[in-house]
């Protein structure tokens, strides 16, 4: 475990999110907040059980 206040206590939640940032397309504009929260819900979603990784052995996160 790493001690407070290190480089790497975030690291894995900034991979999350600009994984999302990167996938959800930053130019869209939603017309409301619950738009964009359908959005976010169905990308991690997909990114829990759809999306296979190489590390996975080809199996989706929720498979493996």
């Amino acid at each position: 475990m790493s001690r407070c206040a290190t480089a790497l206590d975030n690291a894995v939640m900034q991979s999350f999110f600009n994984q999302l940032k990167v996938e959800i397309d930053p130019l869209t504009k939603y017309s409301s907040t619950k738009e964009l929260i359908d959005v976010i819900n169905s990308w991690i979603l997909y990114y829990h059980n759809t999306r296979i990784p190489v590390k996975l052995n080809d199996h989706s996160p929720g498979e493996y």
